[in-house]
This record gives C-alpha cells, sequence and structure tokens, in this order.
C-alpha cells in the first residue's frame, strides 16, 4: 500500500519562495516544477535578476558532507573555467542551505538542450570536457561520496529486488540470472583490479549536459561517486558495434588532448551496464512510497515489467561474455 503523504508534499510554492528569500533574494512569484525524481527542482523567478534553480535534497539520502563535497568538486571544476553548473554560495562561502528540516541548494540557470550523440564532432569535444574533468578528478578522491561497486549496485540491489517485489512465479529465474551475473561481474572487476579509481560525474547521460553554442555544459553531479574513468564515457555510445567503435574513438581522441585513458577498462563497459540496469530496478523499489514515482513509472513492479526485467539481464548475461570494444 502506498502511503498517502511524503516528506516532499511540504514543498508547496510558498514553501520554496520562502526557503529561497531566506538567502537573500527576493522572488516574483513565478514558480516551474522541473523534471527530477530523486530530488525536487525548482526555476524561480528572481525580481530585478536572472531565474534560479532551486534543488531540494531528499531527506536521509545523502549525508551534508557528502552534499558539500558534490558542491566543492563542481566548484574546484568550476574554478578551472570548466563547463560546469556550480551551487551558488552565499556570503559566508557556503553552498548547502536548509529551511524548516530542508536541505536545499541555489544554480544559476542554464539554458541548452541535450546533445547529439550521433554526432561525432559533439563527442570530441564531449571527450575533451570530460578529459579535463578527469585530470582534476584524479588528483585527490572523495573522502564521503561512495564508490562505485558490486556491492552497493549489484548485491545489494538484487537482494532488495528478490525479498520485497520480484513475484514468486519469477523469483527462480530472476535468483539465477542474477546469480550468474554477478559471479560475471565479480570475476571481470578481480581481473581489472589495476584499474584507477577517480572522480567522476556518475551520471552522465544525455539529460544531464546541456549543450548550447557548440559546447557542452555538465549539470547534476547528484551521483558523482568514485569509479573508473569509463563509467563518464560509457552512456555516449549507442547502436550497433561498428557505430559504437566510431563514437568511442571520437570521445577517446578528444579525452587523450587533456587526459590519458586505459583502454583496459573498456572491458568494464558492459559491467557497468549491468550494475546500472540492476540498480535502477532497486531505484524505483526503494523510492517506490514516494507518490511521484507509482505516477510517473505505472510500468514498474508489474508482471510485465519483471518478465521484460529477467530477458534484459539474460541478454545483458551474454553481452559480457562478448569480446569488449577496442580501440585501433
Amino acid at each position: 500500500m502506498i502511503e498517502s503523504s511524503h516528506p516532499f508534499q511540504a514543498l508547496t510554492p510558498d514553501f520554496i519562495i520562502d526557503a529561497v528569500e531566506s538567502q537573500g533574494f527576493f522572488c516574483d512569484c513565478r514558480n516551474l516544477v522541473l523534471n527530477s525524481y530523486e530530488n525536487r527542482v525548482y526555476q524561480i523567478g528572481i525580481e530585478d535578476g536572472a531565474p534560479l534553480i532551486s534543488k531540494f535534497y531528499r531527506p536521509g539520502r545523502w549525508s551534508n558532507e557528502q552534499i558539500i563535497e558534490e558542491h566543492r568538486f563542481c566548484i574546484e571544476l568550476a574554478g578551472h573555467e570548466l563547463s560546469v553548473v556550480a551551487p551558488l554560495r552565499n556570503s559566508s562561502g557556503e553552498s548547502l542551505f536548509e529551511f524548516k528540516g530542508f536541505r536545499f541548494a541555489l544554480y544559476p540557470r542554464q539554458g541548452g538542450h541535450a546533445p547529439e550523440f550521433d554526432n561525432l564532432d559533439n563527442l570530441l569535444i564531449l571527450g575533451r570536457m570530460l578529459g579535463r574533468i578527469h585530470s582534476i578528478g584524479a588528483v585527490v578522491p572523495f573522502s564521503h561520496r561512495p564508490t562505485l561497486d558490486s556491492r552497493s549496485f549489484g548485491y545489494d540491489s538484487v537482494a532488495l529486488i528478490r525479498e520485497s517485489f520480484i513475484p514468486p512465479d519469477y523469483r527462480p529465474s530472476y535468483e539465477a540470472v542474477t546469480c550468474q551475473l554477478l559471479e560475471v561481474i565479480d570475476s571481470i572487476m578481480a581481473e581489472n583490479g589495476s584499474v584507477r579509481i577517480i572522480r567522476t560525474h556518475g551520471d552522465c547521460h544525455a539529460g544531464n549536459i546541456l549543450w548550447r553554442d557548440n559546447a557542452p555544459h555538465f549539470v547534476d553531479f547528484d551521483d558523482a561517486r568514485m569509479a573508473p574513468a569509463v563509467q563518464d564515457l560509457w552512456m555516449m555510445l549507442s547502436g550497433e558495434r561498428p557505430r559504437q567503435l566510431a563514437q568511442l574513438e571520437a570521445l577517446i581522441k578528444g579525452y587523450r588532448e587533456f587526459c590519458d585513458f586505459n583502454p583496459g577498462e573498456l572491458r568494464l563497459i558492459e559491467v557497468l551496464r549491468t550494475l546500472r540496469m540492476l540498480h535502477y530496478s532497486a531505484w524505483l523499489a526503494r523510492r517506490w512510497q514516494d507518490p511521484m514515482f507509482p505516477y510517473t513509472f505505472p510500468w514498474f513492479n508489474t508482471v510485465n515489467y519483471w518478465g521484460e526485467h529477467i530477458l534484459q539481464l539474460r541478454e545483458q548475461l551474454a553481452a559480457l561474455e562478448e569480446a569488449p570494444l577496442a580501440l585501433d
């Protein structure tokens, strides 16, 4: 049974405006809800100024130290003149604020549209940008934010689905395929144990990159974590193998202008894709008590969904056995 209330329901227009104005801004009452599920994000009109983006954090997900560490990473990147949308700071240098039990941050508005990953010239530019980001991300590690690993994204996700969500008729099939997947993933990750782990964006899909004036602007570092560099590259690849190879060549060509790339990380692409699939199902499950999720994702937790999910996982098992993409 879905609860009838959720903490985010306290975020009324008046509450949001009061929170923004608590930081010294004067709102003009314009309030636009932006596309976000994990947190709540709004565009707020400001009197005699450009609109601001207000981001209210989901209670209980990140600690203050983890959020501040993400902010500092963004501010560090922006300080190197990279096109990263960093949070605003007050006169005391603070970027994380609190208002009546909610933590929030404010950002400048950045216009743009999703990049075209099929455009190889765009991928060359994106590769250069990611090379610059990673050259800075590799200098020091995160102290508070997590590492992308098979335990948190794989085993924990599978345990949640198996114990609380998968229909009984599908449980044997789900347990069998996920057990095989996790064994193969652990084996591949052990073989690539020497791969460097660095600070990454963590969620480099098209929705988190705004393209404007022939340049990418990276937003929403909410999933920033320690991970192999390829974590920020593989989501830009799509299509059949020849197309992916062409995309990869363009990305890495630009990337290597600013940062070394270890070709051995290419073996991890299907591993990371599989972990993302497992984690995504568990993310939906963990958020199912948030009324927005059943409304937005009505297909989740249906018989058809689990049947298709298990089929996709079997396909991933086959993909893990294939030869990885390789650079010339």
